[in-house]
């Protein structure tokens, strides 16, 4: 299936037949947050700072049924949203979704990818998950976002990992051979997928990643369509990743899950192994770690079109005069123990715990030290740690 409009027809018609993600509606904002769609959060993450500005304007490239399109709208109320998708049917679940939760600041646009320039004006920031790999030319899908992103702008990607979907591409095969004429007919390929895992051996290799790593979300049946019978995905490796990236001309700012891309949490044992790591390049550490540990079914990253302003607090007095705020992805504060902006737990020590809570976004870093028993490094620590976004003076 070469031919790009062949397969947009066959993906629009899978989405048709399962709208996905298969999340279910709310009268009410949805639950939580996902930093990755605040903008205080992710520019913060990506240049250190808070941004200027927050009345921006948002691109959902991709929206599916919407799950994301809502948080986009509620974590990020002075924003205007727009979302589009490939499928007519899974954009009337979007409307009805973000209808029922009263995310009113979105405009809904049935549009491929590669006719986004039909939308006037510039985004500031760019949401496209899940989305580029089921296109017939990422390429061009990436070069056609990244034009309407504006300068200063971000956008955040997701897209598939080879070396952790191995047994997933696997079945995909063996579920196309079985289907033979029938494939297309989603259904039927769904019945076969289930088939074939009900008849597996407990001990096979397919039977038992299934088992571990996907079950629980593929009882629902747009989510084992979604994996197991797509008509369209391109799976990536670190080396191929930055070829899509290059071809954006934008800048790569860094991995949303900046954890598991720590050499250190592989090698830490070995600081010989370290040091020879360290006259690597970035890009082979990167396909350094994914060859180590090969569960990446995903990558999630920020690019950037400059100019990008970073933020550099290495300088005490720059610092001290800077207005610090609450990351506004924390659960559980005002208490000592929190979440932070990745829901990881956060034991906070009393003086910080009382500079968390005189952070009132108008008093300077200076002025709070004054009266709580912290130092400026303490307060990098904060910062290091996101629990808090820097104004500069």
């Amino acid at each position: 299936m070469s031919d790009p409009q062949t397969v947009s027809t066959a993906v629009a018609k899978l989405y048709d037949t399962y709208p996905f993600p298969p999340e279910p509606m709310l009268d009410e904002p949805p639950p939580g947050y996902n930093w990755r769609w605040n903008w205080l959060a992710a520019y913060n993450f990506c240049t250190g700072q808070k941004p200027q500005k927050q009345n921006i304007r948002i691109l959902d490239a991709g929206c599916g049924s919407g799950v994301g399109t809502e948080y986009l709208v509620h974590l990020n109320p002075q924003a205007q949203v727009v979302g589009i998708d490939l499928s007519a049917g899974t954009l009337e679940v979007a409307k009805e979704r973000c209808k029922r939760s009263g995310a009113n600041r979105v405009e809904f646009h049935h549009l491929s990818l590669y006719d986004v320039e039909q939308l006037p004006g510039e985004f500031d920031l760019i949401n496209c998950v899940g989305v580029l790999h089921h296109t017939p030319d990422p390429i061009r899908g990436i070069q056609a976002l990244a034009k309407k992103l504006a300068p200063g702008g971000l956008m955040h990607i997701f897209v598939y990992g080879e070396l952790g979907r191995w047994e997933i591409q696997l079945m995909q095969k063996a579920i196309a051979l079985l289907q033979g004429d029938k494939r297309g007919d989603y259904r039927d390929g769904v019945q076969v997928g289930r088939q074939i895992f009900a008849s597996l051996p407990e001990n096979n290799r397919l039977a038992k990643r299934e088992k571990e790593r996907w079950s629980l979300e593929n009882q629902k049946d747009e989510c084992f369509a979604d994996m197991y019978v797509h008509p369209q995905e391109i799976d990536y490796n670190v080396e191929t990743l930055f070829e899509l990236i290059d071809a954006s001309g934008l800048e790569f700012i860094g991995f949303s899950n900046p954890s598991f891309w720590q050499l250190e949490r592989l090698l830490g044992k070995a600081p010989d192994l370290i040091e020879r790591a360290n006259g690597l390049s970035e890009r082979q550490r990167y396909r350094l770690i994914e060859l180590l540990d090969p569960e990446v079914t995903h990558y999630e990253f920020f690019l950037g079109r400059p100019p990008l302003a970073k933020a550099d607090w290495s300088n005490d007095q720059i610092l001290l005069t800077a207005i610090p705020e609450l990351n506004p992805c924390i659960d559980g504060f005002p208490s000592q123990c929190v979440f932070n902006y990745d829901y990881q737990l956060v034991n906070l020590s009393l003086p910080e715990f009382d500079f968390l809570q005189k952070c009132n976004g108008q008093s300077t870093v200076a002025e709070i030290l004054t009266n709580v028993q912290l130092n400026v490094d303490n307060v990098r620590n904060l910062l290091n740690q996101q629990l808090i976004l820097l104004t500069p003076a």
